[in-house]
């Protein structure tokens, strides 16, 4: 019998601790990404999520453990570099000129806010602007200025953007952030469809609300007050003891359709003087 080989290691954090002005943030994490898992990060708000995502996007260094990112470990390697193979989706993306969609998808090549003065886009890179720019269904919404943009579009370009550089690696913080439940739908949607677009992207991405896990959602990893609660596949590390433990409340934890939904249990006022 043929064994298949594991898939390569695009993350890995190795008993990370991080600490700040003396107040431990993260106490022991490990975290293992391959190519082609999509993890989720949950946990309330404080639990350390947003350090744990600045390890995985090279920007935060851990006080103790080591971190090792497309192969390459914190401490040993150029940064910028680096970061150049990582996608960042951050809804709260900076912009501050009137660039237009396709501006805005260009900019993840030269990895800055603005486009650099004195840099012209090849006629490839902006035919592959305009394929991402299609693939998150934009099209004609390409030539719209980003202050005219629904918080849904910004979101889909920003996903454009962050794919336009080819990342290994794809981060998205938060990215329903805002969204009506349409537009949520939409930009769940266009993230579903980076496992067949994409199928060798790995991809973590941030929330606290179960209802924002796209369908493709394959491991998940759950803290709280910096530790770990629980971390494996997404039906063994997602469950109504788990959450309840994360979050200290009692929440049902139901999946229907490949979607999740989490619901507090409310205490019946019988069983409650019984």
């Amino acid at each position: 019998m043929t064994s298949i080989a594991p898939a390569e290691t695009v993350l890995e954090l190795r008993d990370v601790t991080f600490r700040r002005d003396g107040t431990q943030i993260l106490d022991g994490i490990d975290l293992t990404v391959r190519a082609g898992e999509h993890w989720a990060l949950l946990g309330p708000n404080g639990a350390g999520k947003s350090t744990v995502l600045g390890f995985c996007g090279a920007l935060t260094f851990p006080t103790s453990g080591t971190v090792d990112v497309l192969g390459r470990r914190l401490g040993r390697v150029e940064l910028q570099e680096l970061r150049r193979h990582i996608g960042h989706v951050n809804p709260r993306h900076p912009v501050r000129s009137p660039l237009t969609v396709t501006e805005v998808v260009l900019t993840g090549i030269t990895g800055t806010l603005e486009l650099p003065m004195r840099w012209e886009p090849t006629g490839e890179e902006v035919r592959r602007a305009h394929d991402l720019i299609h693939a998150v269904g934009l099209d004609e919404r390409r030539e719209a200025r980003w202050p005219t943009l629904s918080q849904g579009e910004r979101g889909r370009s920003l996903i454009a953007r962050a794919l336009i550089a080819e990342p290994r690696l794809l981060l998205l913080d938060e990215p329903t952030t805002g969204l009506d439940v349409a537009a949520r739908e939409q930009l769940l949607e266009t993230i579903d469809g980076l496992s067949h677009s994409a199928p060798e992207l790995a991809s973590v991405l941030v929330t606290h609300h179960l209802e924002e896990l796209p369908e493709t959602t394959t491991h998940a990893l759950l803290i709280a007050h910096g530790r770990i609660v629980a971390r494996g596949s997404i039906d063994d590390a997602v469950t109504t003891e788990t959450v309840t433990r994360a979050f200290e409340h009692r929440i049902r934890v139901e999946k229907a359709d490949g979607r999740w939904s989490a619901r507090a249990v409310r205490e019946r006022a019988g069983a409650a003087r019984s």
